[in-house]
């Protein structure tokens, strides 16, 4: 699938928008620790531009992060939902419960 090279607004507004194949979603922050800036709304225009063949710094230079703190909160995040859903508080099962 080849992406069209779009300003980040262009592709917010276009209906050409990657959708996902899974249901999972990522659990970005919302906004960034240090600042407060609000940044959850930028990871998918992030990993848009990734793949339309930006570098990092230019995909956040697109984005409006100049601060290096909001910088590092897209950079150094770790989806982890996929490791959470293991973990299924619903089962039972390897769980051993007394009733003594």
């Amino acid at each position: 699938f080849h992406y069209h090279r779009l300003s980040p607004t262009e592709y917010l507004h276009s209906n050409t928008q990657p959708k996902d194949t899974d249901e999972t979603t990522m659990i970005i922050p919302v906004r960034c620790f240090t600042c407060g800036k609000v940044i959850g709304n930028k990871w998918e225009t992030y990993l848009y531009l990734l793949q339309a063949d930006y570098s990092e710094g230019d995909a956040l230079d697109e984005l409006g992060l100049r601060r290096y703190c909001c910088r590092r909160m897209m950079l150094t995040h770790v989806d982890l939902i996929e490791k959470l859903l293991n973990y299924n508080t619903e089962s039972s099962e390897g769980m051993a419960v007394d009733g003594a």
